[in-house]
């Protein structure tokens, strides 16, 4: 089953030359959403093969214009494609007001598909969304607006049975669904069988947290905890904190200090101030804190990969 999430913009407010505001397109096996929606997302879907028709759910953060400003457009491509199939976004208070009134502006007063608007409590950790794979968990984040971050975690599978010793038991169908549901049996030649004789551990499961846009907030580290993957805002340098803290972001050293004391995987930083020339010294001011860091990109690829039951994030270089 696939778990990756691809970068489709990082920078921050501030436009530059090859670089996009927040975007992320993620995907978990059949699961197919947008996190933030900044200006260019979609010519950066076409540019990187993102299937946007595919797309069902939209988690937006927070309402500043870097977060939103692509997501009229990406709306209105769907009209113009005749889209039927309903559309959930996921945002604090107040996005489904834009987004209307953008819509009456230019004449589109019924819609050929169901927009559905879900408001998040920017408060308090909740679950906001969850299928038969998945669960996706508001993160309280502390900016100037209200915000929310979001944990895309996977829910437990339903353990395979070895096959040795299927063939060794010589079980039926019938009898493999009761043991995958906990269940003893006999077999056809009498034999009791347990669960745990034939069912294989259950694989772990993989988990996704952004973060972003946000100051320190080390009240989110339980939310955090054991994460695989960890996306969090760094948008100043530690000489810059009392920037950071005017304007309610994070320095890189922070966020690496999050990361160490949530014993998450892998760091990605993001959402960088245009005011720095070499990005490297991100990396070197967090990875004093936390090693395994990585500096996000556009276009790069993070895929969590279950190896010898063990989960690993692979970072594929930007298209």
């Amino acid at each position: 089953m696939n778990f990756e999430v691809c970068i489709l913009g990082c920078n921050g407010a501030v436009p530059q030359k090859g670089k996009y505001p927040s975007c992320q397109y993620v995907r978990i096996d059949t699961f197919h959403c947008l996190v933030d929606c900044g200006e260019g997302a979609q010519f950066q879907m076409v540019n990187l093969g993102v299937p946007k028709h595919r797309i069902e759910h939209i988690f937006i953060s927070h309402l500043h214009g870097d977060h939103i400003f692509g997501l009229i457009g990406l709306i209105t491509s769907y009209l113009l494609a005749g889209r039927t199939k309903a559309l959930d976004i996921f945002s604090p208070q107040g996005l489904e007001e834009i987004i209307k009134i953008q819509l009456q502006a230019n004449g589109k007063f019924e819609m050929p598909f169901e927009l559905r608007f879900h408001v998040i409590d920017t408060t308090t950790p909740g679950l906001i969304f969850e299928n038969d794979i998945l669960e996706v968990i508001s993160i309280p984040l502390k900016h100037r607006i209200p915000t929310s971050g979001f944990l895309f975690r996977e829910k437990q599978r339903t353990p395979n049975i070895d096959k040795h010793k299927l063939e060794e038991y010589q079980l039926e169908r019938a009898e493999i669904l009761k043991l995958k549901a906990g269940e003893s049996v006999q077999n056809r030649h009498g034999k009791h069988i347990l669960p745990q004789d034939v069912l294989k551990a259950p694989l772990p499961k993989r988990s996704y947290a952004y973060c972003s846009d946000t100051m320190y907030a080390p009240e989110n580290i339980p939310i955090l905890k054991g994460v695989n993957l960890l996306y969090h805002e760094s948008t100043f340098l530690q000489v810059d904190e009392a920037t950071a803290l005017a304007t309610n972001h994070s320095t890189a050293q922070q966020a690496a200090s999050i990361a160490h004391d949530a014993e998450v995987g892998l760091l990605l930083l993001g959402h960088f101030s245009a005011r720095y020339a070499n990005r490297q010294y991100f990396i070197d001011e967090a990875s004093q804190v936390f090693p395994n860091v990585f500096l996000a990109s556009e276009g790069m690829v993070a895929k969590l990969e279950i190896l010898d039951n063990k989960i690993t994030t692979r970072l594929s270089d930007p298209a």
